[in-house]
């Protein structure tokens, strides 16, 4: 391969990603979709690129595109936001979760047997962060509904995670263990926020003194790959402890421990706006590169597997429906709601589960993976074009009137902040 060529091309994405952001902020077509749709004509289109060009730096990267999309969309999340979006969060999260792999796995139970078709459902049965938090950032919503959305795609990578392994196990073992898979979903939850967190105080006190380095604006993210790196070591939740860093970093100000003063050397203190419009500008780079990545990552093998995919996406949308109608406040803007039902996007998470099916010998272990690719590639086209419709037509009034009669208890009204259009 030319290297001239190739780094012609990285720099022509750059230029190209900034044009779509430009694009999107007037048209509502998001850039995710065309930077999705470019990998995805480099690569199984028209082959110009494979994944095993990337050889093992490609998973690498994918994962380093999380955690810094985790951390720096957990930042701009408030404790006042937190505090009133946590539960409906919570229960959105839990309920699509389910939802989306009972109805996967009852689709498919008569192709794969009980076992692998509920394993296939707990794979995709999550939202992708990657996808989901740059997306909302260029989307007029509400802070609460933007902080819903962020919170269900990092909880619900953990859900894919713990349910796909624990199905894998009981289809070798020939019985699932419930109670050591709720047991795994707390401990991988909450000690890896508690890591996340503890992490954060720490470095916020030691933040005063590393700015005083030469070229230290890159410290913080080191940090977290190092934090997320450990929890993972030990088998938590590396993404939900990125999230937690994040959170709790952007808002240690608002944390008062008077008895500990006396033991720190400085005051904890937050970044500052240089350094967040610093990891604003890596995230937008990482996300380009991500998305074109995951395009030419997709499978063409067999058009039924690609059939598939795009049933099983549309039955997901579908089921979306009545889980944000019964799981989310009728106080939420239309709009808002209209956004919930639509943003179901499907990435990293399903596209690494679906690959360890195939790798432990699992029988269909290839068509798992395949209708996994496909289902990732149908639902990030379909929230990418649904959103442009409720944007743009009155598409949006039917999913207005299939969602008027959601539950009153909820989320709390929150200010609308105005369309964010950087990158």
């Amino acid at each position: 391969m030319n290297i001239a060529l190739v780094i012609a091309f990285v720099g022509m994405v750059v230029f190209l990603a900034h044009l779509l952001a430009e694009i999107f902020s007037r048209t509502k077509v998001p850039d995710v979709l065309s930077l999705f749709l470019l990998g995805f004509l480099i690569g199984p289109v028209f082959k110009l690129v494979s994944p095993e060009h990337f050889g093992n730096v490609g998973p690498v990267f994918t994962t380093i595109t999380l955690v810094i999309i985790l951390f720096e969309g957990g930042m701009g999340l408030h404790l006042d936001e937190l505090r009133s979006t946590m539960r409906p969060a919570l229960t959105l999260t839990v309920a699509s979760f389910f939802a989306t792999m009972l109805l996967v796995g009852a689709a498919t139970w008569s192709f794969l047997g009980p076992t692998r078709a509920f394993m296939l459902g707990a794979i995709v049965g999550g939202t992708s962060s990657a996808v989901v938090i740059p997306l909302v950032a260029q989307l007029k919503m509400e802070k609460g509904t933007k902080a819903v959305l962020i919170v269900e795609s990092a909880v619900s990578d953990v859900l894919c995670i713990v349910f796909a392994i624990a199905f894998l196990e009981a289809y070798r073992l020939g019985e699932v263990r419930v109670g050591a898979m709720a047991g795994h979903i707390v401990a991988s939850f909450f000690i890896a926020a508690i890591i996340g967190v503890a992490a954060a105080f720490l470095w916020s006190v030691l933040l005063s003194r590393v700015r005083t380095l030469r070229n230290s604006l890159f410290t913080t993210p080191a940090f977290v790959f190092v934090i997320f790196a450990v929890a993972e070591m030990f088998e938590f939740s590396g993404a939900i402890t990125s999230l937690a860093f994040g959170i709790a970093l952007g808002n240690v100000e608002a944390f008062k421990v008077p008895r500990l003063k006396q033991y720190m050397p400085h005051e904890p203190i937050a970044p500052n706006e240089i350094e967040k419009t610093f990891f604003s500008e890596i995230v937008f780079l990482l996300k380009t590169f991500f998305f074109i990545y995951i395009g030419l990552s997709i499978q063409l093998k067999d058009p039924l597997w690609l059939t598939a995919g795009l049933v099983l996406t549309a039955l997901i949308f579908v089921a979306r429906i009545p889980v944000v109608r019964f799981s989310m406040s009728k106080r939420i803007p239309p709009q808002d709601a209209s956004f919930m039902a639509t943003i179901v996007p499907k990435g990293l998470a399903a596209a690494v589960l679906a690959s360890i099916p195939l790798q432990q010998g699992v029988e269909d272990g290839e068509l798992i993976q395949n209708v996994t690719y496909s289902i990732i590639l149908f639902s990030i086209i379909a929230t990418s074009i649904l959103i442009f419709l409720l944007e743009k037509t009155s598409f949006s009034k039917l999913y207005e009137r299939l969602l008027k009669t959601a539950k009153q208890e909820g989320l709390k009204p929150v200010e609308v902040v105005s369309e964010d259009t950087s990158s």
